[in-house]
């Protein structure tokens, strides 16, 4: 999402438009690191010292329950936030706990095939997301 796109996806929405909504929303982009809520209010407060940590939570609150961010959650149990609403992955590194976003057209297919021929009783699909948990090798010598 890109931060001029910011009032109008919030109009969208149907939320009011705020310094603070608009300020937490660019901050999650612009981390694009997936960030915790500690990272987004160490960002925020760089240029919008009143903004208050409850502040900060209510509003991430109400953009994940009307779509505009996700919460991703770590194998250490981190609730980490992702501004990327299209369906993707992630790659979960257990050391640094770093996730990446992961993109594969082809295992999405195979995904939603694999699904829609064996499904899963008496449960309705709505999304697949997979996280990869793994280590980053560090390749150079």
């Amino acid at each position: 999402m890109k931060p001029e796109k910011f009032s109008v996806k919030l109009n969208e929405k149907g939320l009011k438009v705020t310094p603070q909504r608009i300020a937490i929303l660019e901050a999650i982009v612009k981390l694009n690191n997936h960030p915790t809520a500690e990272n987004i209010i160490e960002y925020i407060r760089k240029n919008h010292p009143n903004i208050a940590t409850a502040t900060v939570y209510k509003v991430l609150d109400a953009l994940v329950s009307h779509e505009l961010i996700k919460k991703v959650k770590t194998e250490k149990d981190i609730m980490r936030y992702d501004a990327i609403m299209e369906s993707h992955h992630h790659i979960y590194c257990s050391d640094s706990d770093r996730i990446e976003d992961y993109n594969d057209s082809e295992l999405n297919e195979m995904l939603a095939a694999f699904f829609e021929k064996k499904g899963i009783p008496n449960f309705q699909i709505e999304d697949v997301k997979l996280q990869i948990i793994g280590k980053f090798i560090n390749t150079k010598k």
